[in-house]
């Protein structure tokens, strides 16, 4: 007897044929005891999270994270670290191998590429896809080893190499939908690199895409890779204009089918304390230690609120990440965050305040507050170009997942991008934990970035008017 769709019977025989090919969570098959109507629903779901289009994403990825691009904050070159030009110049090499005749790595650094307009239709901007190449600088990113968890069964993960690093589920909470996934994570010496060579891998494998598949129709796509994302620079030398594109996207997200289109306000503070240093057995009546008023600074800052393990959601912080100490003198560098960028304002002032009030209660000690303005909400430029975020809503709807808006609470390129007149929200490419010894990524989400960035592309392409 024929089945017909939607009938209960009919969706487990079809998702059993999918679990002998696609390698699904065998749990799905329980479907059987759903409505048909539910039932049905939950195998669009099932089948829009496997891969739709062929691309070597998955492989570009794990030779990716094997180069060392580490970047420093404390270099005063640009880049901060040489070794990231090593991977940028591989980078223009597989730019070109592929065709890209015009990928080009500048004096910077940054690596730009063009993949040509299919489409005769007029009007069509210019878009552009835009990841960083550097990793973290807290923590290892040389000699990665990558390591696939081939349909992953929700059982903890022990890192090889330390086994004391243990990526768990039920202290992970983004891990309980991976079940029957295949899983990426470093061997546990080192980070993976998933931020944001995820995002690297899947711009070249849209591009490899692309040029293999002229009949799909898009416009004009200029492709871009940046160095010193991770120390807050990758943009100090990002030519806008050159670049070409009206509209950016980084792909440098987290969770499946999320777009972020706001982020962190951020500067940063330097507070120096200076003392007065003498040999320690004349320093009687003498000595001004820095250390301990800066210590003594520290231990005013509130323990309940205001700092990142205190706050989420929208709320701001202060956060001490850096101390440069001595007798004489000693600094604590602060990062300053809030989305609502005139809070900034009172988070400086509360420092300032405090500062002085401990330095004043050591006597021949001074406290001196510097401030540097990082990024603002990306929010406050993106939100008079509407089109921009609902058109990668759409193609997020598109590749059948559920569109998931969600404010940064943190920074990208993009953030600093859209206020030098390159509106650029953030695309998801399935990276987790990162700056972590346990980051990890889902193979179904870099090929699923992957499929988004192509609808996107259409999509810009359709809604252009003739």
């Amino acid at each position: 007897m024929m089945l017909p769709v939607g009938h209960p019977a009919h969706i487990a025989v079809t998702i059993r044929k999918l679990l002998a090919y696609r390698k699904l969570d065998k749990r799905k098959t329980r479907l059987y005891s759903l409505s048909p109507r539910a039932a049905h629903g939950a195998l669009v779901v099932i089948m829009a999270q496997q891969p739709q289009l062929a691309t070597r994403v998955v492989e570009r990825f794990l030779d990716y994270v094997t180069y060392d691009t580490q970047s420093s904050d404390d270099s005063t070159s640009f880049p901060s670290t040489a070794k990231q030009l090593v991977f940028l110049d591989r980078l223009v090499s597989d730019l070109q191998a592929l065709g890209l005749r015009d990928a080009v790595r500048d004096q910077y650094g940054y690596v730009f590429a063009t993949i040509p307009a299919t489409t005769r239709k007029p009007g069509v901007p210019t878009i552009g896809y835009i990841a960083h190449v550097d990793t973290s600088p807290e923590a290892s990113g040389a000699g990665v080893r990558p390591i696939m968890h081939r349909d992953w069964q929700g059982d903890d993960i022990v890192l090889p190499d330390d086994p004391a690093v243990i990526l768990r589920r039920s202290e992970h909470p983004a891990l309980a939908g991976k079940v029957g996934e295949d899983i990426i994570t470093a061997s546990g010496l080192t980070l993976l690199g998933a931020d944001n060579k995820a995002g690297v891998a899947a711009i070249v494998a849209l591009a490899e895409y692309l040029l293999a598949h002229p009949e799909v129709p898009h416009g004009a796509i200029r492709l871009g890779f940046t160095p010193d994302e991770e120390v807050g620079t990758g943009t100090q030398y990002f030519d806008v204009t050159r670049f070409g594109a009206k509209y950016a996207y980084t792909i440098d997200g987290e969770t499946l089918g999320q777009i972020e289109a706001e982020s962190f306000s951020a500067d940063s503070v330097n507070v120096t304390f200076s003392g007065w240093n003498t040999h320690p057995g004349l320093a009687h009546g003498k000595m001004v230690n820095a250390i301990k008023v800066a210590a003594d600074f520290i231990g005013r800052l509130p323990r309940d609120r205001l700092s990142p393990e205190t706050t989420c959601d929208r709320q701001g912080f202060v956060h001490p990440y850096q101390m440069e100490a001595a007798v004489e003198k000693t600094s604590v560098k602060f990062l300053i965050r809030d989305f609502d960028t005139k809070k900034l304002s009172e988070y400086e002032k509360f420092l300032q305040d405090l500062a002085e009030q401990t330095a004043a209660e050591w006597p021949g000690a001074s406290a001196q507050v510097q401030v540097t303005e990082s990024y603002r909400n990306m929010r406050e430029v993106i939100e008079q170009h509407p089109h921009v975020v609902e058109n990668a809503r759409k193609a997020i709807a598109r590749a059948g997942l559920p569109v998931l808006d969600a404010p940064i609470r943190g920074g990208t390129d993009g953030s600093r991008l859209s206020f030098m007149g390159l509106p650029t929200p953030n695309l998801f490419v399935g990276e987790h934990n990162y700056h972590s010894r346990l980051e990890w990524i889902s193979a179904q989400d870099l090929h699923k970035a992957v499929e988004v960035m192509v609808h996107l592309a259409q999509i810009w392409a359709e809604d252009a008017a003739e």
